[in-house]
């Protein structure tokens, strides 16, 4: 069975997005870039709330990102390679290939996605991956957590119900950011 991972840049005081929608939270770091990439290359299906998969398209629709470096060349193609399935009710029409719009998140669909997979999961999107964790169908949460508060915004986790998790395991980038990696428990 795929493990549903939800991974996600986040402030110290953890939010996503400021109050305005912004998540600059720091300069572009090679080595937390890499991290994001064996992430991304580890999966098969990606899950993505519109704005997230919005922000994301320019991988596979703007070409002039991957020519940059060999680093953005990868992510690129890793991004391409994966299924994308996008959960929303005001899209009409995806613009990458590999990519189908869903209306509303079916939690039994996902369920039976997860049974059949066969590469690992990721969800992306705060909202998404809330209605994911909170129906208990997270096996993982992968959060890097930038070295910065911002004092209120969207929250990277839900905020409305529990969920206990049991630490994996961390790691320290050079610039200050952690990955803390978590499993559900009871998975």
């Amino acid at each position: 069975m795929a493990k549903l991972i939800y991974a996600t840049n986040m402030s110290l005081d953890g939010y996503i997005e400021d109050k305005d929608g912004a998540f600059d939270f720091g300069p572009r770091d090679a080595e937390v870039f890499q991290c994001h990439t064996e992430l991304l290359q580890s999966a098969g299906t990606f899950l993505y709330g519109r704005r997230l998969y919005e922000s994301m398209a320019v991988w596979e629709t703007d070409a002039t990102l991957a020519a940059q470096s060999d680093a953005l060349a990868d992510f690129a193609t890793a991004w391409q390679a994966a299924d994308k399935i996008v959960f929303s009710t005001t899209l009409t029409a995806a613009s990458t290939a590999n990519t189908r719009v869903e209306r509303h998140f079916d939690h039994p669909a996902v369920r039976e996605l997860k049974a059949t997979a066969s590469g690992d999961i990721t969800i992306g999107g705060a909202h998404l991956a809330a209605q994911a964790i909170t129906a208990g169908l997270v096996d993982e949460c992968q959060l890097f957590v930038w070295p910065t508060t911002i004092g209120g915004g969207k929250p990277a986790l839900p905020t409305d119900s529990r969920t206990d998790l049991e630490l994996l395991d961390e790691r320290r980038f050079g610039n200050g950011v952690v990955l803390l990696r978590y499993r559900t428990r009871g998975r």
